[in-house]
């Protein structure tokens, strides 16, 4: 056995490119992107990517050069998915919602060399590379018109992305990757600044997740998949390669509310979506909420989705499936896999076993949650925290000129640490309680903000909970629920208190409870708890009284 070895034949670097060549051919007249009033079909996507690599590579771009992209869900930043890596560059989508001086930080770390630019981003690019020095290489312009808004394109531009597809070859000899851990995106986790961490992927990465992600959401041939995930965020976690390789139907989405979702599934027969808990919220929310026609599929991720809000989004005909991932795994690699048994439990306790993230998909070599000091696991009791620690094909090859970050958390131990808080159950599956500083130390109690936030959650008043940690003096912290109101029904700081009271144990009770019209998020949908932590410490150290029961 020792002689056989690899070969050319069997060694070919694994590439998610090459499941557009397979969709042209297999589904090449089926719809592949359908945005307002255009419809392509994948033999003219595949033509238009291709011709679009050649054009970015007659601008000299080579090999791993970094090529961004500041786009929504139009067709052009799905198609540069690969028409970018087809180029032989790397592919980097900035999140549009980002302000100037943050978006020029991220272009001068990454060295792009090239930048496609929506037309409706075009002054804050501009305003960007404003803040550039003087000395400092600028990448070269191309701007994404669209019809519906029309832009002129500027001198500070050199073309427009529709004059790229017009002269490009449609016969381009594609540039293969040498190697499949050769990069094909890098994405910035959320919340740079000063500091950027640039998440570098792989080929072969990016091609395991992607089927990974298919197989373990049950994704049929041809499935009609709405984008209100924005592909900007860890590359829409993966699903514009993995709607290639099933030939689906990408319904683009500029912008989008309750409304036009519930529009879109009627209008084009949606059956999937990807989606945060932040809009599964919104959808079962909205005054435009009705049972659905047919069922539709969603996966969700990003942040723990309160049991409450999956029951609602549920009992709406929606069927949710849910995951956990990060930027620096490309996409989902532990879900929350259904057992069958499980469809007999009250549909309140399936909600809960849903909240919970999982267990490791096909594509991961393994999982564990495990004492972050010592690295051994934690037991499987369902309560005791540990952190959750992963290895297998997908995780980043690291962070781009960042070598002390990444071996911070891709450690000699063979794990990558995540730096989320969570227990391991007795079947093990594993439930996140918390991001490591997320975590509410209270008289010497590790305490879950998200089991609080859980139950606010099911308060009929409640339309977005976060609880942080309030300086207290004698506690040492208490938690703090900052609160919005979803107008249906009324609620004042001591009803909720008085409701988180019968359903908690007294330590994890809000001592302060503030309602506001609507909580602070990031760019990507999520809520900021590093905002509500500063206005909790300026509120002052609570008095809670030495007497009070730890129950």
């Amino acid at each position: 056995m020792d002689e056989l070895k690899p070969t050319p034949p069997n060694s070919s670097p694994l590439t998610p490119i090459t499941f557009l060549e397979r969709a042209a051919t297999i589904y090449g007249d089926c719809p592949s992107i359908v945005y307002n009033n255009t419809t392509h079909n994948w033999s003219q996507t595949h033509s238009r990517c291709l011709k679009v690599a050649s054009s970015i590579a007659s601008f000299g771009i080579q090999r791993n050069h970094v090529v961004s992209v500041v786009a929504p869900n139009i067709p052009a930043m799905y198609e540069l998915h690969f028409a970018v890596p087809m180029a032989g560059a790397v592919l980097n989508t900035i999140n549009l919602r980002l302000d100037a001086r943050t978006i020029s930080v991220l272009l001068r770390h990454s060295e792009s060399k090239l930048l496609f630019v929506d037309c409706q981003s075009k002054s804050l690019i501009l305003e960007a590379l404003s803040l550039f020095p003087p000395e400092f290489h600028r990448p070269v312009l191309v701007l994404i018109e669209d019809e519906e808004f029309p832009i002129p394109k500027t001198d500070e531009f050199i073309t427009t992305y529709e004059e790229l597809v017009e002269r490009g070859d449609s016969g381009f000899n594609w540039i293969r990757p040498k190697s499949e851990f050769d990069p094909i995106a890098m994405n910035y986790t959320s919340g740079t600044t000063s500091a950027p961490k640039g998440v570098v992927h792989s080929h072969r990465g990016i091609f395991v997740v992607s089927l990974d992600s298919l197989i373990e959401w049950s994704v049929p041939k041809q499935p009609v998949y709405l984008w209100t995930l924005p592909m900007f965020h860890a590359n829409g976690w993966s699903y514009p390669w993995g709607m290639a390789a099933v030939g689906g139907t990408n319904i683009c989405l500029r912008k989008f509310d309750a409304g036009i979702i519930y529009d879109s599934i009627n209008k084009h027969g949606v059956t999937h979506i990807c989606a945060a808990p932040v809009v599964l919220n919104m959808l079962s929310n909205s005054p435009d909420s009705k049972p659905l026609k047919h069922p539709v599929y969603i996966m969700t991720a990003g942040s723990p989705p309160p049991a409450a809000v999956l029951f609602r989004t549920e009992s709406l005909g929606f069927v949710v499936h849910h995951g956990y991932g990060l930027t620096e795994t490309g996409g989902l690699v532990i879900s929350c896999t259904w057992k069958n048994h499980w469809n007999k439990f009250p549909a309140n306790e399936r909600a809960r076993l849903k909240s919970r993230q999982g267990v490791r998909t096909l594509g991961m070599a393994d999982v564990d949650v495990v004492d972050p000091e010592s690295g051994v696991s934690v037991k499987r009791d369902g309560s005791t925290l540990g952190e959750i620690v992963l290895k297998g094909a997908c995780v980043m090859l690291g962070y781009f000129k960042d070598p002390e970050g990444t071996s911070k958390c891709m450690k000699d131990d063979g794990w990558f640490y995540t730096g989320d808080v969570a227990v391991m159950h007795p079947d093990g599956y594993l439930e996140i309680k918390d991001r490591s500083k997320d975590v509410i130390i209270s008289g010497g109690e590790n305490l879950s903000s998200v089991e609080v936030e859980s139950v606010l959650y099911t308060h009929p008043a409640i339309n977005e909970a976060a609880v942080v940690a309030r300086p207290d003096e004698f506690w040492g912290e208490t938690p703090c629920a900052f609160v919005s109101l979803n107008g249906k029904h009324k609620a004042s700081e001591k009803d909720i208190i008085e409701f988180c009271r019968a359903k908690l144990p007294h330590y994890m009770v809000p001592k302060t409870v503030i309602i506001k019209q609507e909580l602070p998020k990031t760019s990507t949908g999520k809520i900021q708890k590093f905002v509500l932590r500063d206005i909790a410490k300026s509120m002052g150290k609570s008095n809670s009284s030495k007497k009070m029961s730890r129950m």
